[in-house]
Parts: structure tokens; C-alpha cells; sequence
């Protein structure tokens, strides 16, 4: 075989190979459910929901959702390929005057991310790419509440707070007897800070437990008790890590909508950003509707 005709024939398998692969690619656009669910203690997670603390009545509301947009179904390998989109954000409400919610601060966040699946004997492999814009603001609560002439609560007022971060995690998700575990790793890397004392890494691992044995069901839908933890190591500015808990039920199957009673304990840095360096032990009690 002489050179021109080697040339032919690698140029025929470069197309051919792509092409091969595209007719076993099933793509569905705007598919149901998620590839990846939100990791249920974390907080920078798109939720919907109020979690209230008994100690000062304070509220933490959290409002958003992940979507996922595309996907890409390969049926040989039984693996899935999924690019979506998440904006939320949660607010400290710190109090109610006139029936108005007095808002004391908000993180906000958007992005979107890419999310892989694939089925290895019994588990369930699955990775999350996501990069996002993460924003902290002080409220009108904050300022309102402060005694004539008005001033900001919080001493030294607001602070210019931004983390644009991309972020890895890879999970494995088996099921043992009744129960299903899912347990977690990963890590970020923040492009932009504001305040420049942010550290630019941080870590994050955890694991999630639930059945669906354990109650039975209601009206024909199954419920599940459920126990989940997540740890984060970040330098708000230096080292630690912060933990949450959470342990409740779930009214629904587990990867669809439902709604959730959960019982919450949180320690480490504060999980509002215009208070990051504030180190703080928090219990409380959770709702939510799940709607993925």
C-alpha cells in the first residue's frame, strides 16, 4: 500500500469512527428528571424550601432549580451525557415586622454544568462539572432594623463578595439490602475572589442514605427516610471544615418530586457569604419540594 493510498484510509476512518459513534448516540433534548440529583446537605445546592431555627426564629429560605437541557444516551455502553443550567439563591430572614419578611443578607448563584453517568456491575458511577457565579449581598432587613439613624447591623456594613468557581464531583451510588448509598468527593477551584483573602481551593465530600422499606407508602407513593452528611474544607480565609447534617423523610421516590421533613444541625463557617469568616453552630428544621 503506497503513501497516498495510507492517507485515504486513515482520512476515511477519522470520518468513519465519529460517525459510527453519532448513529449509536441517542439525544433527547430537554429530558425528564436529572442526570445528577443536588447533594442534599450541601447548601450551595439549587433548592426549594424554608429551614427554621428554633434558638432566634430566624428562617433560612432557598429558592432555585437544576435543569437539565440536553443529552447525549449511549446505548452500548448504557452511559449518559447530560449539559444543564442552575440559578438559585437562599436568604437569611432574620424577623417580621408588618408582615413583611426583613431579608438580613442573600447569596445568589447561576451557572451551568455537565453531568456523566454510567452503570459499573451493581453501581451507579456519576460525575458533576458545573461552573458558577456566586454573589453576596446585605439586605434592607439588615439596615431597617438598626435603630434611627439608620446604619447597617452588621459592623463594618456591606462587602463586596464574589466567587466565579468551577467544580468537580464524582460519586458512586450502590444499593445494599433495603437501602441506597450514595457517597461523594470532589473539589473547586475559584477563577475571580472578592475579598483577594478567600482561598482559591476548597473541598468537599459526603455521603446520602435512604429506603424506602423502612415506613411503606402513602396514598400509593413510597416514602423515604433518609440521612445525609456533607463536609467542606475552605479557606474563608483560613482553612476548616464546615458539616451539615440532615435527617428526615421524603414523601415521593427519591429521584423524583416529593416533599421533604428534615431535621438539621450545621457548624463551620457561616453559609451566608457577608458573614463567611463567622463561625457558627446551627440547629434546625427543614421543609422542601423536590421537583427535578
Amino acid at each position: 500500500m503506497n503513501f497516498k493510498k495510507i492517507i485515504i484510509y486513515a482520512l476515511l476512518n477519522i470520518v468513519a469512527i465519529p460517525t459510527a459513534l453519532f448513529s449509536q448516540t441517542q439525544f433527547k433534548f430537554l429530558p425528564d428528571g436529572l442526570n445528577f440529583l443536588p447533594l442534599r446537605a450541601n447548601s450551595q445546592e439549587a433548592k426549594l424550601g424554608v429551614l427554621y431555627y428554633p434558638e432566634n426564629a430566624n428562617l433560612k429560605v432557598d429558592i432555585g432549580n437544576s435543569m437539565d437541557l440536553l443529552s447525549f444516551q449511549f446505548p452500548e455502553s448504557k452511559s449518559k451525557l447530560n449539559f444543564g443550567v442552575e440559578f438559585m439563591a437562599y436568604a437569611s430572614v432574620i424577623g417580621y415586622e408588618q408582615l413583611r419578611l426583613q431579608i438580613d443578607a442573600i447569596d445568589g448563584f447561576f451557572g451551568g454544568n455537565a453531568t456523566f453517568t454510567k452503570p459499573i456491575n451493581d453501581n451507579l458511577f456519576s460525575l458533576r462539572f458545573r461552573f458558577i457565579h456566586n454573589s453576596a449581598h446585605l439586605v434592607d432587613g439588615n439596615y431597617w432594623i438598626h435603630p434611627y439613624p439608620r446604619n447597617w447591623t452588621k459592623p463594618g456594613g456591606p462587602i463586596a463578595f464574589t466567587r466565579d468557581f468551577g467544580e468537580l464531583i464524582a460519586a458512586n451510588t450502590i444499593n445494599v439490602n433495603n437501602y441506597s448509598l450514595r457517597y461523594y468527593g470532589g473539589g473547586a477551584f475559584s477563577f475571580r475572589i472578592r475579598p483577594d483573602i478567600l482561598k482559591r481551593f476548597s473541598a468537599i465530600a459526603g455521603f446520602e442514605i435512604n429506603s424506602d422499606k423502612i415506613i411503606g407508602k402513602l396514598f400509593d407513593k413510597p416514602v423515604n427516610v433518609f440521612l445525609a452528611h456533607n463536609i467542606n474544607y475552605a479557606g474563608l480565609p483560613e482553612y476548616s471544615f464546615t458539616n451539615q447534617s440532615q435527617l428526615g423523610i421524603k414523601f415521593g421516590e427519591w429521584e423524583s418530586k416529593g416533599i421533604l421533613f428534615y431535621f438539621s444541625f450545621f457548624s463551620g463557617n457561616n453559609m451566608f457569604s457577608e458573614y463567611f469568616d463567622e463561625k457558627i453552630n446551627k440547629v434546625g428544621f427543614g421543609f422542601a419540594v423536590d421537583f427535578p
